[in-house]
């Protein structure tokens, strides 16, 4: 597996936040604002596709068989079940991005965060909170796709999300869009100016000034 912060490959972004936080239209948001060099990593999921959602693009959507095999056959860097699905991040793709140099976010719950870190303890945690409980509950509702019961457990899993905040790099309160927005392409630009990705990206550069200041 590439290692994340090297010479030669990107950075690995771990993105969390309970149900309803507002964090996959940041991160849509922030490719757009970001531009080419960021990607985000499709997972395999077994849950039905919600209105929009587009196979390949926000998730591959795969049959309980098909997730059941590709567990077996070692292809997840992570695996986790949510609710009544199942989630997993591709191995391979994301080491193949990262190869090229490409910094990549994972869009996981705290339990696959844990199981990346393990493996790749340089990948940069980002935790995304919402401004209040009513908030997030008001988010939730206003989404029109889940009755109250399954409201009401969202938001006792939310709780228990939340309470791992604590085991990622970076806290982001997402109660203004924009300037969560703003929060979350620091962090990425920070990033991209560390001495490991600089020196990949302004190699000719860099031996220009030495050989000249030889």
């Amino acid at each position: 597996m590439t290692h994340t912060g090297s010479a030669g490959g990107g950075t690995l972004y771990i993105t969390s936040a309970p149900s309803g936080a507002g964090k996959s239209s940041l991160l849509r948001a922030l490719l757009e604002t970001m531009g080419g060099g960021l990607a985000l990593s499709v997972s395999h999921t077994t849950r039905s596709p919600r209105p929009g959602e587009v196979d390949g693009v926000d998730y591959h959507f795969v049959e309980v068989e098909r997730f059941e095999a590709m567990v077996s056959q070692g292809d997840f860097l992570e695996y986790a079940q949510v609710f009544d699905n199942h989630y997993g991040t591709s191995r391979q793709a994301v080491a193949d991005q990262l190869a090229t140099g490409v910094d990549v976010i994972l869009e996981i719950d705290w339990q696959g965060a844990r199981l990346v870190r393990e493996l790749l303890p340089e990948a940069v945690g980002i935790f995304i909170l919402p401004p209040s409980l009513e908030a997030l509950q008001q988010r939730l509702q206003d989404r029109g796709q889940d009755d109250d019961e399954v409201i009401a457990r969202r938001m006792r899993d939310a709780m228990s999300e939340m309470s791992h905040y604590e085991e990622y790099d970076y806290l982001v309160i997402n109660d203004d869009f924009q300037a969560a927005l703003d929060e979350l392409a620091a962090i990425m630009r920070c990033g991209q100016l560390r001495l490991a990705p600089q020196k990949r990206r302004q190699a000719a550069l860099l031996a220009d000034l030495l050989a000249s200041a030889g």
